[in-house]
């Protein structure tokens, strides 16, 4: 089955593509840092339950997001990657980016997941209550809670060498390869 994916000529990503990969990129960090910061708030005071309820919200956010962006990237084409990066590099990137999008739709239904087996209903927003699909369970919890940290310093550690890998291009091998993500530069081949 072929889909109508549209060539870039420019060796850019669309509009599109760079403000969901920037701001899927920004509630990410926001979200990991939040994660970060509550879990460390012995008890349970107003403050905590805040933070909670906003890492809840941006991972429900990013998950749609992810969504979108995966629609957006199955039905318009990527720039070609650079012609002098090696077969092992273009293989590495392939896997990252499949590795990156597993991660950003199972972080979050994890998380979702984690609190229905806690027994908390995720209201997006404090408006919209999403469904129970797990009832509480104790033991499911701990699995879940466990899943979801695992794979969110799994993820960071993936962001960490796309990181890395965009710096190699960038500034080692000089190909501009940050230029694709940007609206402003000029990306080369």
């Amino acid at each position: 089955m072929s889909m109508n994916r549209s060539v870039k000529p420019t060796g850019r990503y669309s509009g599109v593509a760079m403000l969901l990969h920037w701001l899927i990129a920004a509630l990410i960090v926001w979200g990991f840092a939040l994660g970060w910061i509550m879990t460390d708030i012995p008890g349970i005071t107003p403050t905590k339950l805040r933070y909670f309820s906003w890492h809840k919200w941006i991972g429900v956010t990013v998950l749609a997001l992810v969504l979108v962006r995966i629609l957006w990237r199955a039905t318009h084409a990527s720039p070609a990657l650079p012609g002098n990066m090696a077969g092992w590099e273009r293989a590495a990137a392939h896997a990252g980016h499949f590795a990156l999008y597993l991660l950003m739709v199972a972080i979050p239904v994890t998380g979702y997941f984690y609190s229905s087996a806690a027994g908390i209903q995720v209201v997006y927003l404090g408006i919209w209550p999403l469904p129970t699909i797990i009832g509480p369970d104790t033991a499911l919890k701990g699995v879940l809670r466990l899943v979801h940290i695992s794979l969110n310093y799994t993820l960071l550690a993936v962001v960490v060498l796309h990181v890395l890998a965009v710096v190699k291009h960038q500034w080692l091998d000089r190909q501009n390869i940050l230029a694709r993500m940007l609206p402003f530069g000029t990306p080369r081949d």
